[in-house]
């Protein structure tokens, strides 16, 4: 076992869009395992859109949140054994102390937010635990389940739909019956692997023109829901495009992030919302965790079966940490982005 932990620390607040400046890699002696606790390595760690958000308001000269799963090195508790692998939410480090509290005791329910337990089954791998099975994956069914509500048959619209929750929106939107699936994105690259490879019917590029004029063509007879992760523009174009009766499920806002104090304007056309009697609802993950049994029960065997694939960027090496995280900024992944800190176990 290594003799020494490594981290990434926030050193400052970004002006605008991040830049290696504002991190650290910093290697401390390997902490000492409390008791009741344990002691695990982190083989992979999720990078996120909202960790942009954190940056702005977050604890400085320490490791940001993030998702990540481990084994199990060291254990002082008697609900975890030396290998056991587990999800957590202790990313940018190579290690993470868990401490006795957010552990979950056998028989329990565990908090899916928390500490977690993972079981792999043959055919579902690690790194699923990030993406599809993961909050990636979470967001992606929460939203069409239980927020958007779709129906077989129904014409979806996805912004971002490259990312990590826009890949799975798309894979699981296609699953549960809908008619027609259109995503935008922010190059043509990846508006070919929509269409090419993805199973969209129709994609396009943002930056080629105005967003409701590109939705109507592409989507001419209108859309039942709309998935929306940027905001801005892209909420008003779909707003254009809605049928009556239509859903918006709104989980992220990419198009402020950099930005916060001066958001996109509102969308011009909001009064639609009544006239067409569309239905817009926010929503956060981490107020419907007691869907994760739910969607692992539903997602597994569509994994093992090859008839879901885990759309997934996986950057190697821990010392490519914020490269990983500032190239999913800047779009340079496709799927949930990841960084790989050690090898796979057997």
């Amino acid at each position: 076992m290594a003799r020494t932990a490594r981290y990434v620390h926030q050193t400052a607040r970004p002006q605008g869009r991040p830049s290696p400046a504002d991190f650290a890699f910093v290697e401390r002696a390997l902490p000492e395992v409390p008791a009741g606790g344990a002691l695990v390595e982190n083989l992979y760690f999720s990078v996120d859109p909202y960790m942009r958000e954190v940056m702005d308001t977050g604890e400085l000269h320490a490791p940001m949140e993030g998702r990540s799963v481990g084994r199990v090195v060291a254990s002082r508790s008697p609900h975890l054994a030396e290998g056991d692998l587990v999800a957590h939410r202790q990313g940018w480090r190579t290690h993470a102390v868990l401490a006795a509290e957010e552990l979950p005791e056998p028989g329990g329910r565990p908090d899916p937010g928390g500490v977690r337990v993972l079981r792999p089954a043959d055919g579902v791998p690690l790194s699923a635990y990030l993406s599809v099975l993961g909050g990636t994956g979470l967001t992606a069914y929460v939203g069409l389940t239980r927020v958007a509500r779709l129906q077989p048959g129904e014409d979806l619209y996805v912004s971002a739909a490259a990312g990590g929750v826009g890949t799975a929106v798309g894979r699981f939107a296609r699953l549960m019956g809908a008619g027609r699936l259109i995503g935008s994105a922010g190059s043509a690259g990846k508006v070919w692997e929509l269409t090419g490879r993805l199973g969209f019917d129709a994609a396009f590029d943002h930056h080629d023109g105005p967003v409701g004029e590109q939705l109507r063509a592409a989507a001419p007879d209108g859309i039942d829901v709309y998935f929306d992760n940027v905001g801005g523009d892209h909420l008003a174009g779909a707003i254009e495009v809605l049928r009556e009766g239509g859903r918006v499920a709104w989980c992220g806002a990419v198009a402020q992030y950099d930005d916060p104090a001066n958001p996109p304007a509102a969308p011009y056309n909001l009064y639609d919302v009544v006239g067409k009697s569309l239905r817009v609802e926010g929503f956060l993950v981490r107020n419907h965790r007691d869907a994760q049994a739910e969607l692992e029960e539903w997602a597994a065997p569509h994994l093992r079966s090859g008839a879901l694939v885990a759309e997934e960027t996986v950057t190697e090496g821990f010392d490519r940490s914020v490269e990983a995280f500032l190239g999913m900024l800047d779009g340079a992944n496709l799927g949930k982005a990841i960084v790989r800190v050690e090898g796979e176990p057997s």
